[in-house]
């Protein structure tokens, strides 16, 4: 496995741990972000990171038939598990902001399906993907991130997150910022604000 500290030079050195004041796809703001597509497109450096989650998967997960992650943050990740694994993925998208699948993607009845996201952080996502479980009569295996930055207080999830690390990033309601995060101007970097 790869330690923590090994993993934060890897963030770091593909500019994918930023620090500035970032308004997160759940609407909460943070003084961290973790650019996970920045992570992915150094294939050669997140190699070792996918491997170190697909082990973390398979030893928790008994049997997985497929992999759903949402898009835009969850596409490439799923597809290096999926990969590793070698498991069907997929991924869905926002058609007038709900989760949907498309280009003939298919969740079967009765199968057995892990969500893969890059980041949880309220679990807002992921929840969002177990609708489309549901709706197909499939079933939750579980969920797994590259990154889980969640806390007790925000996250929406009651099951246990696999992730490759879990980072301790503390994140504020808009009405509750300390005024060291007043100060610096807003980025908006989630594909939830995608028009």
């Amino acid at each position: 496995m790869l330690s923590l500290k090994k993993s934060l030079n890897i963030l770091k050195k593909t500019d994918a741990l930023l620090e500035g004041h970032f308004v997160l796809s759940s609407g909460l703001h943070s003084t961290k972000y973790i650019q996970c597509a920045k992570l992915l497109s150094h294939p050669y450096l997140a190699d070792s990171i996918c491997k170190s989650l697909a082990k973390k998967i398979k030893r928790n997960f008994k049997k997985i038939d497929l992999i759903l992650s949402p898009a835009m943050g969850g596409i490439i990740i799923g597809y290096e598990i999926g990969k590793i694994l070698k498991k069907e993925t997929i991924f869905c998208e926002r058609v007038n902001g709900k989760f949907t699948l498309r280009r003939g993607f298919q969740i079967k009845k009765a199968s057995r399906v892990l969500i893969l996201e890059d980041v949880i952080t309220t679990g807002r996502s992921s929840l969002e993907c177990v609708k489309l479980i549901n709706k197909f009569n499939a079933t939750l295996v579980g969920f797994a991130s590259i990154i889980d930055r969640s806390n007790k207080k925000s996250l929406k999830i009651n099951k246990k997150i696999i992730s490759h690390i879990k980072i301790d990033v503390p994140t504020f309601k808009s009405s509750n910022l300390p005024s060291s995060l007043k100060k610096i101007p807003i980025s908006r970097p989630g594909s939830r604000y995608i028009k």
